[in-house]
């Protein structure tokens, strides 16, 4: 087990790296995250949903994501109260104190999945949440020690050097653990390092004698390194001297599935800029309104910010506006909640660009899709993508919009989204729109990209995958990796 002294130490992508080393050395490996917390997830296999990161570190293993890889994730809708989602399936919205008695009974779902996965597959890399040393949340943990401790599992402690203060961060994260959970701890990996490791050494010596603990090893701090974000927001771009589309996204305050702009970020003819809705929207050619995992809260807090004005603006004078799940439903012209599903029962006005109205219902769809798109400006190119939303939209005063998207599930077919009469505004409930080549080139030539550049999504997280395994090989004891593949 991967745990790590705060939140963004590199668990994630140290567990991808592990999962990458040992699938090419032949061992049938799983990823596993008892809880995880976050607004980025992805569809399942078996129907259900997951963290990003699982969903990831499934691709370092070879395999297609499943919802044992990540049986509880919390999706957070405001500082205190997530939506409870078990083996895939959202179960209930919960304040934080209620999860927290809760945790005996997801504990229970966590054991079930983790017994599956032994019986399947050779090696689990398991990540943790967090930090272990959060004495607040030791009662009934399901996502650290507590976990580790009841299936007996070896941990190691990751810890970012690029922060500062790594050597409190080890020590103190070890100190407030019991004494079963120290000596659960088989080492230290400390991550992000860049400078001389000869001027570091001193460090490792007094960490090594101080906790009577191996440093692992010390892993580089990787330039130019894209794969899918857990959580946090990446604004990393990689760019080029010529001219670029300029595209905007307002960081909302339950912003969900920012992976979807990836490719965008990546793409070098393309500036993306993720900007906090109380900034004056700067000129752009394309705003996206994104996912949301509280979606009349969100549209408020931009129609309180003058986003209303702002998007007005752009449409005048040419810009081009794209809509994305919660963000598409923002684009019509009202939000009914009436059981509560994302916050307390109500309606809101959209921003009613489009004659829509959208009902919040309690069974969230959840399914990936493939097909073409349906309007004539998009050259019938095709597209992958998947659904992960509450909400049902339908026509309101009996308007009439061509569809964006068009596919068939087991032979019935669907039409998703809309673009309006002038081809200005588009919407989709569709996430990962961008991630096909061919549907990533025909919205940037909508939105006038004169120069086409593809970017091959899956291709790059491959490389990257392969180049973080070459990375662990290279800079992890050699005795640890025998010993995790089981050789010692």
């Amino acid at each position: 087990m991967v745990q790590g002294t705060t939140s963004d130490a590199g668990k994630s992508v140290l567990v991808a790296g592990l999962c990458r080393l040992l699938y090419r050395r032949g061992v049938a490996v799983a990823p596993f995250k008892p809880q995880n917390m976050a607004l980025n997830s992805a569809v399942t296999v078996d129907g259900g949903e997951i963290g990003r990161s699982q969903a990831l570190q499934a691709i370092a293993c070879g395999l297609q994501p499943h919802t044992d890889f990540n049986p509880v994730l919390l999706k957070p809708s405001s500082d205190t109260g997530a939506q409870v989602i078990l083996h895939g399936k959202a179960i209930d919205a919960m304040e934080a104190k209620q999860f927290h008695d809760y945790k005996k009974v997801a504990m229970d779902a966590v054991l079930v999945s983790h017994s599956r996965l032994e019986r399947q597959f050779e090696k689990i890399i398991v990540e943790g949440a967090g930090s272990p040393a959060e004495i607040n949340l030791r009662e009934n943990d399901i996502a650290n020690m507590g976990f580790a401790e009841t299936v007996d599992c070896p941990v190691i402690i990751v810890a970012d050097i690029d922060r500062g203060g790594v050597f409190a961060h080890l020590v103190g994260t070890l100190d407030v653990l019991s004494v079963s959970e120290q000596k659960r701890v088989v080492g230290f990996v400390i991550n992000r390092f860049r400078g001389d490791i000869g001027l570091l050494q001193p460090g490792l010596d007094w960490l090594e004698e101080r906790t009577s603990k191996p440093v692992l090893g010390v892993l580089p701090y990787l330039t130019e390194f894209y794969l899918d974000a857990e959580d946090a927001i990446c604004t990393q771009q990689f760019k080029d001297n010529s001219d670029q589309l300029k595209i905007v996204v307002p960081v909302l305050p339950r912003i969900s599935n920012h992976t979807d702009f990836d490719v965008l970020r990546l793409n070098p003819r393309v500036d993306l800029q993720f900007v906090s809705p109380v900034q004056t929207c700067p000129p752009a050619d394309l705003i996206i309104i994104p996912g949301s995992k509280n979606v009349r809260a969100d549209l408020q807090y931009l129609i309180t910010h003058g986003w209303r004005e702002h998007l007005l603006k752009h449409l005048r004078y040419g810009g081009k506006l794209l809509g994305i799940c919660g963000g598409y439903q923002m684009l019509g012209r009202v939000i009914h909640d009436p059981d509560g599903i994302e916050d307390t029962p109500g309606s809101v006005d959209g921003f009613g660009f489009f004659d829509l109205e959208t009902v919040l219902e309690p069974v969230k769809q959840l399914r990936s899709v493939s097909g073409e798109f349906a309007h004539e400006n998009f050259s019938n190119a095709s597209f992958e993508g998947y659904e992960i939303h509450c909400g049902r939209t339908t026509s309101f005063n009996d308007a009439m919009y061509d569809s964006l998207l068009q596919y068939s599930i087991n032979g019935v077919s669907y039409c998703d989204g809309a673009v309006s009469d002038d081809a200005q505004v588009i919407g989709t409930y569709l996430h990962g729109l961008f991630d096909k080549p061919d549907a990533a080139s025909v919205i940037l030539r909508w939105v006038g990209l004169s120069s086409d550049y593809r970017v091959d999504l899956a291709d790059i997280r491959e490389q990257q995958l392969d180049r973080l395994a070459d990375m662990l090989l290279a800079n992890l004891k050699p005795d640890f990796i025998d010993a995790l593949q089981g050789r010692t």
